[in-house]
């Protein structure tokens, strides 16, 4: 920590981010793997999506959003898909949420119940259910608008435990839960579908860009898509990638089990509209991003069951297999379209602030 004051790129999911959180609150919170008597096989200090305490897992997300609204969701979609996806690609089945809201003085109470309303179609959807909350009101631009917290809890997934079993049979597994530091040499790389509209859609609705077919956000709940990716078998790791986009994700990976990451350009699954604002905006699509996308690394003897099986359902209709796990190469390159080879480096903070 070299500032002396809080910028935006600190809650931007890239490398300014990550430091604030390593030398900052790991500092305070880091835990050794135990909470309450209980083994934490996945605690803070691991810094993924969220933390296991025996057979549960436990993670919280604030959302501030802007606009409120925007092409394809809002808020209260963010809020529920945000918290349910966290869960689901530790591994685990969500079960319920708490809500919390601090409210500026004079917003619209129609506002605020389509929000609630769209959370709770989520939450209906993917059989969650709002248990507890808060709700503070503060004076006018104590906020902008609203902020929702949502933490949530879940139970480990039925189907983990043959998953896992699956993934032994291959190679060397060690632990109960799928996590950043599982990936190793041989898993294949998949994303559920097209990266970067989620960011894209809000750049293009903020700054009043228009496209003969309208970009909207991927804001979706996973939960289900990934049930069926375990019951495929041979998952080894999965991942949302929100705030810093592919980029970001894939070089969590690479860090935290120490195995390089090779991309296929050709292979990556990115809609026109995004690359057109990203080429007029000068930012990478790979570093955009997503709400409603995961990234998922499965063993090769099981990865072509696990893409059939993920394409089935809507979330997943446009999955593709864009990389491997491999250590030829060092973090995360990407093989480009005309055969070079280029490094995708973590964004340092976020090229699209305030989407999440």
């Amino acid at each position: 920590m070299t500032e002396s004051t809080i910028q935006m790129a600190h809650g931007a999911g890239g490398e300014m981010m990550q430091g604030l959180i390593r030398d900052l609150v790991l500092k305070h919170f880091g835990t050794d793997g135990k909470a309450g008597g209980m083994d934490v096989e996945v605690p803070l200090n691991s810094l993924d999506d969220g933390a296991t305490v025996g057979d549960w897992v436990f993670t919280i997300d604030a959302h501030t959003v802007r606009p409120l609204f925007y092409p394809g969701g809002d808020m209260g979609k963010l809020s529920a898909c945000g918290t349910i996806n966290d869960l689901a690609v530790m591994g685990a089945r969500p079960l319920a949420l708490a809500l919390s809201m601090v409210i500026e003085e004079g917003f619209p109470i129609t506002d605020l119940d389509r929000m609630l309303e769209s959370l709770q179609e989520v939450c209906r959807q993917s059989d969650v259910r709002v248990i507890t909350g808060d709700t503070k009101v503060v004076e006018k631009g104590g906020v902008e608008g609203v902020v929702f917290t949502t933490a949530g809890f879940g139970m480990r997934h039925p189907m983990l435990d043959l998953n896992l079993q699956s993934v032994r049979k291959e190679r060397k597994f060690e632990g109960r839960w799928p996590r950043d530091s599982a990936v190793a040499p041989g898993d294949m790389i998949i994303v559920s579908g097209s990266v970067g509209d989620h960011g894209a859609a809000l750049m293009s609705h903020r700054e009043g860009y228009s496209y003969s077919t309208e970009l909207r956000s991927d804001t979706a709940a996973l939960a289900n898509m990934l049930g069926k990716a375990l019951e495929a078998g041979g998952v080894t790791a999965m991942k949302d990638p929100t705030r810093g986009g592919l980029s970001n994700a894939l070089n969590e990976w690479a860090s935290k089990s120490g195995h390089g990451i090779l991309l296929f350009e050709d292979r990556v699954p990115v809609r026109q509209e995004v690359r057109s604002i990203g080429e007029l905006l000068g930012i990478d699509p790979y570093e955009v991003g997503n709400e409603g996308k995961a990234i998922l690394a499965v063993v090769p003897e099981h990865v072509d069951g696990v893409l059939e099986a993920i394409r089935e359902t809507p979330e997943g209709a446009e999955a593709a297999i864009i990389g491997e796990v491999t250590d030829e190469v060092t973090g995360v390159v990407l093989e480009t379209i005309v055969g070079g080879r280029r490094i995708v480096d973590p964004p340092v903070g976020d090229p699209v602030p305030r989407i999440c």
